[in-house]
């Protein structure tokens, strides 16, 4: 019998979902929903859920604003995206349309930007013997299918950014060694750099772009602007 919540690659993820206002972001969907009120917000929450059934609760996850709504779809079991998710996203989609509102990942709303995600790495000689560390000071848990000793680590209520660590050959201390990814929609990530540039960024490095920049203030402290494109097929 075919597996009927097949896991999707990130570009077969990005694609099923691009015209509908949904952006595929590290193993997520989501879609940022622009509303004029939280009495509004909670409409549109409610109408998601009502579109989801009864697989709401093992894939939709919402982030209610006065100003705008976020949707995210995971199939949370596996922690990625699966056709389950992208037929969720069309029924959700259509379900907003309903009400007069829209999945909207264009900046052309007044929004200062759209979706992201965003990722703290920490860089470790021995990952294995400070990732405990980060794990109990945080609070936080395993992703699903992810619990070996150099996994990411994530905020098990999803409120913080995730963790995860990047390995050293050797000490750097010229070098800052946390720094932030900030992960965008793939079609954004040219307008981001830009305006990191303009703000007095410099580029580093876009040896790894598309899958991600190393940009730095101009102390030197370093930020990546990431996308899927480029880290897997």
């Amino acid at each position: 019998m075919p597996d009927m919540e097949a896991t999707l690659s990130s570009q077969e993820a990005s694609d099923a979902v691009r015209d509908l206002g949904w952006r595929f972001l590290l193993g997520t969907l989501r879609a940022s929903v622009p509303v004029g009120s939280l009495a509004s917000a909670t409409e549109v929450a409610t109408t998601a859920v009502a579109a989801c059934g009864d697989a709401a609760d093992q894939h939709l996850l919402i982030d209610v604003r006065p100003r705008r709504v976020v949707l995210t779809l995971q199939s949370l079991d596996r922690g990625a995206v699966t056709t389950d998710d992208v037929n969720l996203a069309h029924r959700i989609s259509a379900a907003v349309h309903e009400i007069g509102l829209r999945t909207e990942p264009e900046i052309d709303t007044g929004a200062p930007r759209s979706v992201q995600l965003l990722e703290i790495a920490i860089d470790a000689l021995d990952i294995a013997a400070v990732r405990p560390f980060w794990r109990a000071v945080l609070g936080y848990a395993d992703e699903a299918g992810a619990d070996g000793p150099e996994d990411p680590l994530v905020d098990p209520i999803g409120q913080g950014p995730a963790i995860w660590f990047q390995q050293m050959e050797r000490a750097r201390p010229q070098r800052n060694r946390i720094h932030f990814d900030v992960c965008v929609p793939h079609d954004e990530a040219l307008r981001r750099i830009e305006a990191t540039l303009a703000a007095g960024g410099r580029l580093v490095s876009a040896a790894r772009a598309p899958a991600f920049w190393v940009l730095a203030d101009r102390e030197g402290n370093e930020a990546c602007v990431t996308t899927w494109q480029g880290r897997d097929g």
